[in-house]
């Protein structure tokens, strides 16, 4: 082990000698002292200052940080070589600040101290290598690795199953093809071929703290013949509704198969766990390269599956394992959409999980948000929004306009943005919006009030076109009898001409009276004369002749 402190020895500045006095003039202090931790050992290295003085030793001091008084260091009293482990220091925690000064001696003379800047164990602590031990296959070498420090390491006590192993391996013919990859501390590397040597070498290191190890020496191996009954290859796992799928690859016929599986941390565990592997269920003696298991069987974590193949009283060797993480397996379905319209012009969604036949939520082990793709039906552009709701509203929409939405469910804060695929898309039409039912109900009434001032118009012009453009054939019914009216049309229509009106008045049944009036222009009198039937002499014309023609009528009608 000391033979890489050389490689990984930490300098750390020193202070300011502090001097005190000394019985000899020729004695100085220690120069280039230099702390150097590797794991749990503790080492202190320094150069003499005084080779010309014969007998010289060194003493060295701590003192950790709240203490007054200096304490001895142990292993480092009366050394006569220029460094001294002090690895048995009994100390509290190795995350306490400590400091070191040391001092050269010759009888009755010393030096001054020569002091070192404080530092905490844990910080300047170097990762030393991990011991390796290996197993040789076919076609795989096995590996078990101690972690680094001592098995009860006082350095590494709370991260021994939190090191991180990185192999470098390769064929001992070539060194050119090396391959490096992470490891287990109990773990298999594959893909080699049988009957070759190959050489590795593996180091350690921490992610928090971030810390990198040295190397251990190369260990080479040599790999044993091919074996008789190959191993299961190529393992690969699906979930598929509510079971998994194991399928592998085997070109032999007539084997049976088995199947087990381990919990992922165990492999962080520095210790044999070969004891902990267990059967899947329905994949025992199965007799095809699959089998179908519950998911129940897994719990929600990380795993590791193997396949070994039989055939009577031979078996293969345990296949290259598979992690396997749940997580990663875990299927989301589409949600269900519903969209109704509601009032103002508005559409309100509800997303709802897809339903098993047992009635339970296929997506209720995850908490869920929804990524909603809504859009007018008649356009391209599309609105995109992430909703962890299940009942919302879209708003202030066009009114008797169709919109369309479609979404899908996506795993919150998921590093591995898990999502279903897209639901079907459910279209749905607005209502009409408050400002189109006001001026529906205002063109209502609206109609309902104008409808009988209309009415009453269209029959007051309807009379008078009726009036003026075909009059009635009779008078009034209550002159009937007595009066022939001239026609309206000619009151109406009057000319700048005197008209003149002819009455007949009605004595009795044998004698008529003709009246015949006379509108002068200068309307200063009316003169009726009472005579026979005849032309009065002022003018004739055919109103008087149609007058005529009714005055016979009448008399007719009397005389009847």
């Amino acid at each position: 082990m000391l033979g890489f402190l050389g490689a990984t020895t930490l300098m750390l500045v020193a202070g300011a000698p502090w001097v005190l006095p000394a019985g000899g003039a020729d004695l100085r202090s220690p120069e280039n002292v230099v702390v150097s931790i590797i794991d749990d050992n503790f080492i202190l290295k320094w150069k003499s200052s005084s080779e010309s003085v014969s007998n010289v030793t060194f003493s060295a001091d701590y003192q950790i940080t709240g203490m007054d008084n200096w304490i001895k260091l142990p292993g480092c009293q009366y050394v006569t070589s220029t460094e001294c482990n002090f690895s048995s220091i009994k100390l509290k925690s190795v995350y306490e600040k400590i400091k070191l000064r040391i001092r050269a001696e010759t009888g009755n003379s010393t030096s001054p101290w020569y002091e070192v800047e404080p530092f905490i164990p844990f910080q300047e602590a170097q990762i030393g290598p991990p011991d390796v031990h290996l197993e040789a296959e076919d076609k795989a070498i096995i590996i078990n690795l101690s972690p680094p420090g001592t098995k009860n390491s006082v350095m590494w006590a709370m991260d021994s199953s939190s090191f991180v192993y990185s192999l470098v391996i390769w064929k001992n013919s070539s060194s050119l093809e090396e391959r490096t990859k992470t490891v287990y501390a109990r773990d298999k590397i594959h893909q080699l071929s049988p009957e070759t040597t190959y050489c590795l070498k593996v180091k350690a290191g921490l992610r928090s703290p971030r810390k990198v190890g040295v190397y251990s020496p190369v260990y080479c191996i040599n790999t044993t013949v091919k074996h008789h009954l190959p191993s299961p290859e190529n393992l690969e796992i699906n979930a598929e509704n509510r079971v998994y799928v194991l399928k592998w690859n085997y070109t032999y016929e007539n084997v049976t198969f088995q199947a087990q599986w381990l919990h992922a941390f165990l492999k962080k565990i520095p210790e044999d766990h070969s004891d902990k592997w267990k059967q899947i269920p329905n994949c025992e003696n199965v007799k095809t390269t699959h089998c179908v298991f519950p998911q129940n069987v897994f719990t929600k974590g990380i795993f590791f599956i193997r396949v070994q193949a039989s055939n009577g009283n031979s078996t293969s060797l345990w296949s290259e394992e598979k992690r396997f993480n749940t997580e990663m397996q875990t299927i989301l379905f589409p949600p269900v959409i519903n969209m109704k319209p509601i009032n103002d012009a508005s559409l309100r969604v509800g997303i709802g999980a897809p339903k098993e036949s047992e009635d339970k939520s296929v997506n209720q082990l995850y908490p869920l948000i929804y990524e909603v793709i809504f859009r007018e039906n008649t356009s391209d552009t599309e609105r995109d929004v992430l909703e962890k709701r299940t009942d919302f509203t879209f708003s202030n929409l066009k009114p008797l306009t169709v919109y369309c939405v479609k979404a899908r469910a996506l795993i919150e804060n998921d590093r591995w943005n898990r999502s279903s695929v897209f639901s079907d898309t459910v279209c749905e039409k607005t209502k009409p919006g408050s400002t189109s039912q006001a001026w529906l109900i205002a063109g209502i009434l609206s109609a309902i009030l104008l409808f009988p001032a209309v009415f009453y118009g269209v029959k007051v012009v309807s009379r008078c076109i009726n009036y003026v453009f075909f009059p009635s054939s009779k008078p009034p019914s209550t002159i009937d009898e007595y009066f022939a009216e001239q026609p309206l049309k000619n009151l109406l229509l009057s000319t700048s001409e005197e008209q003149t009106e002819i009455c007949f008045i009605v004595e009795n049944t044998n004698t008529i009276t003709t009246i015949e009036e006379t509108d002068q222009i200068d309307d200063n009198h009316s003169r009726c004369s009472s005579q026979t039937n005849r032309d009065s002499g002022v003018y004739s014309n055919e109103d008087e002749n149609s007058g005529s023609k009714i005055g016979e009528e009448i008399l007719r009608q009397a005389a009847v």
